[in-house]
């Protein structure tokens, strides 16, 4: 994996991110059909990488908290077990238009890297299977792929198990 500087197809908070970091990355590009049912899925299979290695951004409310839960594609969040790896009581899907504001980024192009506002985030524990996970670059059709402990560094990031299958 190389480090890639901001002349890799840039533009995106989270490239920058990684870049001012200092991280090594890769930046997979892919043309992004707006009729397909899942970006996730769609991003696997455009770069012909296990499901379980592209891991989705969701923005949830915990008890009236923005929290940021990262988990595969594969599979799909779990609530409860969010609201708990914050010591929370409640957890729900957040209004896709206020995480848009809040993070910068469109829907199907969040990122849990360079987001406007940093929130709190929980990385599914199944990320650390893997060297490398694929994440959102902050656009569709855009990907980084980075060490799980990368992410979780970057972004402060809890790790538990909020997927699932």
């Amino acid at each position: 994996m190389a480090k890639k500087k901001s002349q890799a197809p840039a533009g995106t908070p989270a490239i920058a991110a990684l870049t001012s970091a200092g991280a090594e990355f890769t930046v997979h590009a892919y043309e992004h059909d707006p009729a397909h049912p899942s970006y996730g899925e769609e991003a696997a299979q455009a770069m012909g990488v296990s499901p379980g290695r592209v891991f989705k951004t969701l923005v949830a409310e915990v008890d009236g908290v923005l929290t940021v839960a990262v988990v595969p594609v594969s599979g799909s969040l779990d609530l409860k077990a969010l609201a708990t790896a914050v010591s929370g009581k409640r957890a729900s899907m957040a209004d896709p238009a206020l995480a848009e504001r809040t993070t910068g980024y469109v829907r199907g192009g969040i990122s849990p890297l360079g987001q406007r506002k940093r929130l709190r985030t929980v990385v599914d524990e199944s990320a650390t299977a893997h060297a490398t996970i694929c994440v959102s670059a902050g656009r569709r059709g855009l990907e980084v792929e980075l060490p799980p402990t990368t992410l979780t560094t970057l972004t402060d990031a809890t790790l538990a198990p909020i997927g699932r299958p």
